[in-house]
């Protein structure tokens, strides 16, 4: 099994950061607003080099929304930043009718996603989001996996013309994809090859999913791995093609069971080849105050639950 690694902790919002400050030297339409948490989501750096392209609303989150709707009008290509719970619920009538339904280049980028905000608790952690975001038409969702990837689907969704929601997180993770990676929408990496059993993961739970086909493969069980950083569009051809060959599947995010990537999935499998899935997804419920491994943990979002749930799953071919 091919084995990946870690080349050091970095978070993935300093990822959306780092995308941020290269757009600003390589695309002058490229403006940025936020709502109050410039450090927060890294884009100091974007501030600091492009004050005129830079706007502080303050603690106005659809009044941000409104502004970068109309500045598209002019060309630019607007970047929003606040936390995943303000980017979505807080403003979503906004979204839906000034970005989505008037189909504007509007990029919505949200930190903080899911329960690794941590320690701020159920109020500010959002795990209903996907769901929220990808019912609407028009608009294109990802969630990013480390750092590098991060950095590369910033950059990457500034030459794609429509709205977009692009997910990521507060802490540090391994980063273990390629620093000079070309990011293509809609298109899912296979990370590791296998016979048994196909694990489909976004976002934090990418590593997770690795960690947990190594253990599977010291018990003679062979996983097939699979990056889903797009969960609309969906690349259905990835996840067909896996199951065709391993016959069941696993899903695993940082989300609510319900309108997340285990839902996209089920649905292909049933539109085509109703297949055996396990969800690895947090249940119907809001997260509380912890540390981020101490949620996971409790909440069944790492490798010892992808482990579980594949042996489960292969045991219902």
């Amino acid at each position: 099994m091919k084995k990946y690694t870690d080349t050091g902790k970095k978070d993935t919002r300093s990822g959306f950061g780092a995308g941020l400050a290269a757009l600003g030297k390589t695309n002058e339409n490229v403006v940025a607003l936020c709502a109050d948490l410039t450090g927060s989501l890294k884009m100091d750096e974007f501030k600091a080099n492009h004050p005129e392209r830079f706007f502080q609303v303050g603690i106005a989150e659809a009044n941000m929304i409104g502004m970068a709707a109309g500045m598209t009008i002019g060309g630019k290509i607007p970047f929003t930043g606040t936390f995943a719970n303000f980017s979505t619920g807080r403003v979503y009538d906004q979204i839906r009718q000034s970005v989505a339904y008037s189909g504007k280049n509007v990029k919505i980028c949200a930190s903080h996603a899911g329960l690794t905000l941590g320690e701020d608790g159920a109020t500010h952690q959002i795990l209903e989001d996907i769901g929220l975001m990808k019912m609407l038409p028009g608009m294109t969702v990802i969630n990013t996996c480390d750092y590098n990837q991060t950095k590369a689907a910033t950059m990457a969704i500034a030459e794609h013309e429509g709205p977009v929601y692009l997910r990521f997180g507060r802490p540090k993770v391994a980063n273990f994809t390629p620093e000079d990676q070309k990011f293509e929408i809609g298109k899912a990496i296979q990370l590791t090859e296998g016979n048994d059993v196909t694990i489909v993961a976004t976002g934090h739970l990418v590593w997770e999913a690795l960690k947990a086909a190594e253990q599977l493969e010291e018990k003679g069980i062979s996983a097939e791995v699979i990056n889903i950083h797009t969960i609309k569009p969906l690349d259905k051809e990835a996840i067909l093609n896996s199951v065709k060959k391993t016959k069941c599947i696993v899903t695993a995010e940082e989300h609510n069971h319900l309108g997340g990537l285990g839902e996209s999935v089920a649905r292909v499998l049933a539109e085509n080849t109703p297949t055996p899935q396990e969800f690895i997804a947090t249940d119907d419920c809001f997260g509380e105050s912890g540390t981020p491994d101490q949620l996971m943990e409790k909440y069944g979002l790492n490798a010892i639950s992808i482990v579980k749930a594949s042996e489960r799953v292969i045991k219902r071919k």
